[in-house]
């Protein structure tokens, strides 16, 4: 489901991806309407990097995105499969194995890229 980036959002997003300078996607055209897929597919050069900006989230910040994602509110049928795995890993890590399957269950019931 789509939705406008709010404060809390845009300052997470920035915090991912210090040079993120437009919230616009360079493909669509389109405002950024989840956190997850621009840093993913837009600022993340590998996964690797991806990993390490996700690893910048504190755990309350980490807790919201899955909170998000749990709500469908957080898009991520934009991101590899890698990039899911590697969440779903540092919130079974971080947070509990118990979030990590409900963001898994998120994944799995189909969310898609909302543009």
């Amino acid at each position: 489901m789509p939705r406008e980036l709010d404060e809390k959002d845009i300052a997470i997003l920035k915090k991912l991806a210090p040079e993120c300078g437009d919230l616009t996607c360079s493909g669509s055209g389109h405002m950024f309407h989840s956190i997850l897929p621009p840093v993913s597919n837009h600022f993340a050069e590998d996964n690797t990097d991806f990993i390490t900006r996700i690893n910048r989230l504190s755990d309350e910040e980490l807790t919201y995105i899955t909170d998000m994602i749990k709500k469908g509110e957080e898009s991520m049928g934009c991101l590899p499969v890698e990039d899911v795995e590697a969440l779903v890993k540092i919130v079974h890590d971080r947070l509990s194995p118990e979030t990590a399957e409900s963001v898994i269950s998120a994944f799995e019931s189909g969310y898609e890229c909302e543009h």
